[in-house]
This record gives structure tokens, C-alpha cells and sequence, in this order.
């Protein structure tokens, strides 16, 4: 026993982690796919197994890598190329790819999704232990210990950290930047160099979002050449690490723009295209024309916003104090004043001790939080992910720091049993966690899309119509597309057509809300976001999840 008393830190983030991994392992025993892992996950395999980068070419490739690892032995049936006509492209006919994957291994159906599923869990892991490693080089092992509790508890994390998307992936990149950069600026050698360069091309192969961490280490290096270090000739030596590994995402294929995209661009920047086309062109030889369009497409799409719900109130361009407003709603409560209260600690810490552990966690923080405000993509606080990561590590530290008085032990200990709590009574139903402070309202009102609803929820509808005897529903949910390869048949709330009757309707959250309700050419904008105002003081037989609202309208 003796021998294990040196590594007790190391056994207790180990059993945690675990009990991490039986969480999420259950979840997804439980739980169906998310509306994006419908296209993401065929688009993973084709990447590997077809090469074909244009599937959801708008996220980079990280997590369809990890995701379509395990389905390469499962070997899934692919789509017809003989379906495409001569002048199509894959992304031409994107939709018929995604259902013909579906439909043709409706036998694997369940197969596919776990396997799929299982390399996001390994990698959610593997980010508890980067966040243990961070935390004990910073600040000693109990920081770790306490920091991996946070995140192992945390309804958000739990939540997507079984999810086949970029999120998970991006919170890993973005602290492997950091701790990286920390552990070179420690000993600037070439072989560290090479680590950061790395840890950089796994940031933006995991989200496009991502480009953030380029100025971010831009100035790092600036910093250091200003102070004399070996600056320029390491930064080469990551600027070519990270472009050889974003190369080997997209297997080493270089083409040329088809004149299809040519056109694309055009109509998407009309005033720059005659700079950016061929600027494309040069860049596509440096790098794959894909990850230079997804990158494009993210511009356009946070220009153009997305339909998002916040307090009542929709927008398609966003509120610049969304994400601390969902911040304070999808935060567990005892986490929040963990991570507030250790934010400011650390912030005085550094401000006035000049203590410079902490510039790496509170400068990164600010400047993150920051750039979020601008976003016009409010539909989730999934993305400020990368944000909680620095808080976990924070509130670690601030737990340690508190332990080291007898009063402050009993409050961490309660503030952990607290975390715990909640993290055994939301299970399994983490997607739509709200804390206390929305309780005034129904969830639907203060937010919308993945914070209260993504999909994941249509296998619990499926069987709780079965047991009853229904094998059809009105439906509007983000899931709709699932529910026949559960043997129920949907029809569509949203059509213009005369609807069947039905026993039973079904309404995902956000289409309560309004938000994800498809805009058409004859509605207003009112019409919209109320086309199921009619349903939202209807008293709901079932909250399947606590994200569909399953109204009985028959009997």
C-alpha cells in the first residue's frame, strides 16, 4: 500500500474518470443520435472509407476521424455512386447519402451509433486527464483531483460528452494549446516546437472556430522574439507541424475548385470574390480545398446568424450577452460559485501577487469569453465548452487553496456532494439541464436548439408510444428523421397539407419555442416562431427526456 500513496492523486482522477465513462456509456445505451450526428456520422465514414471531404465539409475532421475508426471494421453499406449523374458531386446529393446510409444498415442501426459514439467518450476522457495533468503542473495534485471532479460532474459536459461533434474535440485542442505552449515556455526546444505545432493543427482540425489559437500563439512567439528567445525559427517549425497534420486529416488530397464552388463563393462574397477565388485557389495547393471552404462557409454563416431563442425573445443574428446569460442558466449552481468565486480569486491572484500561473488560465478565459460575444451563432452553450475547461481548472485550484483550512474542507466537501447530486438526478437527461434559476418559465422560454433539445430523446418516445399501442405521431422534432427506424411513422406537423389525425403530438422544445421552425415563403416571421403557439399552454401527457413534450389530442 505504500507504494500507491505517491500516486493516490493519479487512482482517485482514475476512478473518477471511470465513473465518467459508466455515466456516458449509459447514456448512450439509452439514448438515440443527436440531429447533427444524423449527417455527421455517415459523413465520418464516407471521409475515411471513400474519401469524400465534401460531407459536412463545414466542420473540419477531427471528429469524424475518431468517430468512423471503429465503423472501418464494421463496414457499414455505402451509397450508390451509380445514383449520381455525371456532372454531381457527393455534396449534390448530401441528403440522399445520409438516408441511404440510414436506411440500407437499418439492421446495424444501433451497432453503428454505439461503435460511432464510443471514440467522443475515449476522447471526453482523454480530456479529463489533459485537464488533471494541466491542473497538477499548475497547482499540485489535489487541484487535479478536484478539477476533474468539476468536469466529471458537470451536466454540460455529460451531456455532449458522448456527442459525435466538434464541441468536446474543441475544448481538448483548445487546452492542448495551452498546456503545450506552457510546457515550451518552461524549455523552448525544437522537440516541444513540434508538440505545440501538434497541439495547434488538432485545435483547428477539431473546429474552425478553432483559427482563434493562431493569434493566440502569433503573439506568444512575438512575445518571446521581443525578449530574445529563439522565436522565429520555432514558430516555423510549428507553422509547417500544423499544416503537415492538417494535410494528413484530409489524407494528403489536393484538387483543384470545381466551377460549382467558384459560383458558391461568388454569390457568397460578391464584393471580395474577384480576391478570394483566387486567393482559394493558391491556398488549396498549401492546404485542402475543403478545410479552406468549411472555413469560408463559417464566415458566411455567422454573418447570415442562425434562428436562435433567448428569454422569450428570437433573433437570427444573436444577443451579444447570450452566452453569459445561458452561462448562468445551464450551470449547475455549486459549480457556479466554484467557478466565479475562483475566476476572481485567481484575477487578484495574478493582478496583485503577479503570480503567473494564473495568466495562463484567466488571459486565455477573457479573451475566449470575448470573442464569443461576437458570435452571431446563438444556439448552444456547448460552444463556450472551452471556456468551462479553464473554469474546472480554476475552481480545482480554488478548492485546494480552500482545503487548506478545516471550514474550508467541509465546504468543499459539500460543494462536491452538491455536484454529485445534481449530476445523479439529471441523469440521463443532461441535453436539457437547466438549474433553478429557469424555473419561472417553461424551459422552452429562456433558451432554445441543443440547450434543451437535439434528437437524442426519440427512442424514448418511440417506446413509450409502443407501449401504448401507437405506431404513429404528429411530430415536430429535431429528431423526426429517427423515428422510422424506430417503427414509428411521423407526420409532419409542418406541412401545408392537410394532417392525419393522430393520438398523439409530439413537439421537440425548440419548436415550441419557435426558433427551429423552418422559415417559408408565406409566413411571417411572427407566424414562425408562434406556429405552435397554439400547443404551449396545452397541458403535455409527457416530457419524454425533458425535451419532447408529448401532448395527447385524442383519445
Amino acid at each position: 500500500m505504500e507504494r500507491l500513496k505517491p500516486r493516490r492523486a493519479e487512482i482517485a482522477c482514475a476512478v473518477l474518470l471511470c465513473l465518467m465513462a459508466v455515466n456516458l456509456i449509459g447514456q448512450i445505451l439509452r439514448k438515440s443520435i443527436t440531429a447533427d450526428e444524423i449527417v455527421l456520422i455517415p459523413a465520418s465514414y464516407y471521409h475515411l472509407a471513400a474519401r469524400e471531404f465534401h460531407l459536412v465539409y463545414e466542420h473540419p475532421p477531427l471528429c469524424k476521424i475518431l468517430s468512423a475508426l471503429p465503423l472501418l471494421l464494421i463496414q457499414p453499406d455505402e451509397f450508390n455512386r451509380a445514383r449520381l449523374a455525371p456532372n454531381e458531386r457527393p455534396i449534390d446529393r448530401a441528403w440522399d447519402y445520409n438516408v441511404s446510409f440510414w436506411n440500407d444498415n437499418r439492421q446495424r442501426f444501433e451497432s453503428i451509433c454505439f461503435w460511432a459514439r464510443l471514440p467522443m467518450i475515449a476522447l471526453t476522457l482523454g480530456l479529463g486527464v489533459l485537464i488533471f495533468v494541466f491542473t497538477r503542473q499548475l497547482f499540485g495534485a489535489a487541484a487535479g483531483v478536484f478539477a476533474v471532479a468539476l468536469y466529471s460532474l458537470e451536466p454540460l459536459v455529460l451531456a455532449h460528452g458522448r456527442v459525435v461533434q466538434t464541441d468536446i474535440p474543441a475544448t481538448f485542442g483548445f487546452l492542448l494549446v495551452l498546456y503545450t505552449m506552457h510546457r515550451y515556455d518552461a524549455q523552448p526546444t525544437w522537440r516541444r516546437a513540434i508538440w505545440l505545432g501538434l497541439a495547434t493543427a488538432v485545435a483547428i482540425l477539431a473546429k474552425f472556430s478553432m483559427l482563434l489559437v493562431v493569434p493566440i500563439v502569433l503573439l506568444f512567439f512575438a512575445v518571446r522574439w521581443w525578449r530574445g528567445g529563439p522565436a522565429v525559427a520555432h514558430l516555423l517549425v510549428v507553422c509547417l507541424t500544423t499544416l503537415l497534420l492538417i494535410n494528413a486529416a484530409y489524407l494528403f488530397k489536393h484538387r483543384a475548385l470545381d466551377p460549382k464552388e467558384i459560383d458558391g463563393l461568388q454569390r457568397s462574397f460578391p464584393k471580395t470574390a474577384s480576391v478570394l477565388v483566387p486567393a482559394t485557389k493558391t491556398l488549396s495547393y498549401v492546404v485542402p480545398v475543403e478545410f479552406v471552404l468549411g472555413a469560408l462557409w463559417q464566415v458566411t454563416h455567422s454573418a447570415e446568424g442562425h434562428p436562435a431563442g433567448l428569454l422569450g425573445m428570437h433573433s437570427k443574428t444573436g444577443w451579444w450577452y447570450y452566452f453569459p446569460v445561458a452561462f448562468f442558466l445551464k450551470t449547475s449552481w455549486p459549480f457556479l460559485l466554484i467557478a466565479l468565486g475562483s475566476l476572481g480569486w485567481g484575477t487578484w491572484q495574478f493582478v496583485h501577487k503577479r503570480d503567473r500561473r494564473f495568466l495562463w488560465l484567466v488571459a486565455p478565459f477573457v479573451f475566449y469569453s470575448a470573442a464569443l460575444l461576437f458570435s452571431g451563432i446563438n444556439i448552444g452553450v456547448r460552444y463556450y465548452l472551452p471556456g468551462y475547461a479553464l473554469l474546472f481548472i480554476l475552481g480545482g485550484a480554488g478548492l485546494a487553496c480552500i482545503t487548506t483550512f478545516q471550514k474550508g474542507r467541509l465546504a468543499a466537501a459539500v460543494l462536491l456532494l452538491w455536484c454529485a447530486v445534481i449530476a445523479l438526478r439529471t441523469y440521463p437527461n443532461y441535453m436539457p439541464y437547466l438549474n433553478r434559476f429557469a424555473s419561472g418559465h417553461p424551459p422552452w422560454w429562456y433558451l432554445s436548439d441543443s440547450n434543451v433539445e437535439w434528437g437524442d430523446d426519440v427512442r424514448a418516445l418511440a417506446d413509450y408510444l409502443h407501449e401504448r399501442g401507437e405506431n404513429k405521431v404528429r411530430a415536430a422534432l429535431l429528431g423526426t428523421f429517427l423515428l422510422p427506424l424506430y417503427d414509428v411513422e411521423p407526420v409532419d406537423l409542418l406541412s401545408d397539407d392537410k394532417i392525419p389525425e393522430t393520438r398523439y403530438v409530439a413537439l421537440g422544445a425548440s419548436f415550441l419555442n419557435g426558433s427551429t421552425v423552418p422559415e417559408k415563403p408565406n409566413w411571417t416571421e411572427s407566424a414562425r416562431v408562434n406556429r405552435f403557439d397554439a400547443y404551449r399552454r396545452v397541458q403535455p401527457e409527457a416530457i419524454i427526456g425533458g425535451s419532447i413534450y408529448l401532448l395527447r389530442v385524442r383519445d
